[in-house]
């Protein structure tokens, strides 16, 4: 017999070895709703009991503070409930599925069924790291013509096979400690990203100054100002129909999707016959930039290619940019000046910057190619790191979602 059919997972820790138990999640938890007080009555609000709605449930795994609070009496005068430490708020309407482990004693709206765990049958995190389960199952359960809601009797109900009290604090210690583990990766990766921002604001001058307030040694010329159409040379993107889409044999296209954090991605990618290609295969050191979107914030969206790509070219939305100061011209890229230009130039009904707007747009830059150099150097240095992380990120959330599929039934 399968482990799937004896209801046991694919991997275990050691000491473990019965069969996984069919249960009600109501007969391992309280599903609680919230309430609103009346919003009208002054005496019950901004007194010191958390009050939560949904749209305060994001990516955090832990929450401590709302952003309303109300008093006792409009606890008690509506059907919001004081829900204890451990208690995983799980939204129930308007995005199904949020989590979070609630910190600190509080209260919801209407817009949850949170789970109260019994702590002789459920541990809190075990069932936390079970969300995209909760999820999927709120989503199909859930009615409404408006939008979807899942009840409390819904979740009540939800079928869940858990092992024994003792091995579920294990598994749940477990992914606590990788949560942990990725989530002081991606304060690394936060900070690394405002140390960028800072160092942008000091290497480049700022609001018509001459002058950036900090230089690398032995620098002393005069900055000045030059059109990016005077420093880089430009070329088009491929404009192709959808029925020179092809398989992975043609020729890649990269698209704004391509593109993420300054990085060139491989997902949702297209490929077109090789024979339609009529525009320059992308080079190292070439920049390519979403110069037209339907999302008006991707605009200006970059990155470097920085190995060989062959059968490669860009879309007809993007621009290219070639030079062999491309480090440097990478970094003018991420400056305030070039938000700044993108702003004046973007089309009053179409999101886009054309190659001429682009091409006038101004920029203080150093007189001394040596110190161009340096900047890009240093970016360059700076951006590999963030990089790093960010790679690192991603493979422990990998690593996370293989565990997870292999250690739930």
């Amino acid at each position: 017999m399968s482990d799937k059919k004896r209801n046991v997972p694919a991997l275990r820790f050691n000491g473990f070895s019965d069969a996984w138990e069919q249960r009600k999640l109501g007969e391992l938890a309280d599903i609680v709703g919230g309430g609103t007080p009346a919003t009208n009555n002054k005496e019950y609000w901004n007194g010191d009991i958390d009050w939560y709605s949904p749209s305060e449930i994001g990516k955090q795994r832990y929450i401590s503070e709302s952003r309303k609070k109300i008093t006792k009496l409009g606890l008690q005068k509506s059907s919001a409930k004081l829900l204890p430490v451990g208690t995983i708020l799980f939204t129930s309407r308007a995005g199904i599925g949020n989590t979070a482990i609630l910190m600190n004693q509080g209260a919801t709206n209407q817009g949850f069924q949170s789970i109260i765990p019994n702590k002789e049958k459920l541990d809190s995190y075990f069932i936390y790291s079970r969300t995209d389960d909760l999820k999927k199952y709120g989503e199909m359960t859930g009615v409404g013509s408006t939008f979807l809601e899942v009840s409390g009797k819904q979740m009540t109900n939800m079928p869940i096979l858990t092992p024994t009290l003792a091995e579920q604090q294990i598994i749940g210690a477990f992914f606590q400690h990788l949560d942990n583990t990725i989530a002081l990766h991606q304060r690394k990766l936060d900070t690394l990203k405002q140390m960028k921002k800072g160092f942008l604001q000091q290497l480049f001058p700022e609001n018509g100054e001459k002058l950036p307030r900090v230089r690398f040694a032995d620098f002393e010329e005069e900055w000045e100002q030059r059109k990016l159409g005077e420093l880089v040379k430009f070329f088009s993107g491929l404009t192709y129909s959808p029925n020179n889409i092809v398989n992975e044999d043609g020729t890649l296209v990269l698209r704004s999707s391509n593109v993420n954090s300054g990085e060139i991605i491989f997902t949702d990618n297209v490929y077109v016959d090789c024979k339609t290609v009529n525009s320059s295969n992308v080079q190292v050191g070439d920049i390519i930039v979403v110069v037209r979107n339907g999302s008006r914030n991707l605009i200006g969206k970059h990155a470097i290619i920085k190995k060989e790509m062959n059968n490669t070219v860009i879309g007809a939305f993007m621009i290219g940019i070639r030079s062999n100061k491309s480090d440097f011209v990478n970094v003018l890229l991420d400056t305030q000046q070039f938000r700044i230009g993108i702003s004046k130039n973007l089309g009053a009904t179409i999101n886009q910057i054309t190659t001429g707007a682009f091409k006038q747009m101004a920029f203080s830059i150093p007189k001394n190619v040596e110190e161009q150099q340096q900047i890009g150097a240093f970016f360059k240095q700076l951006d590999n790191i963030v990089t790093l992380h960010k790679n690192n990120i991603d493979r422990l959330k990998a690593l996370k979602k293989a565990y997870i599929k292999s250690m739930f039934v």
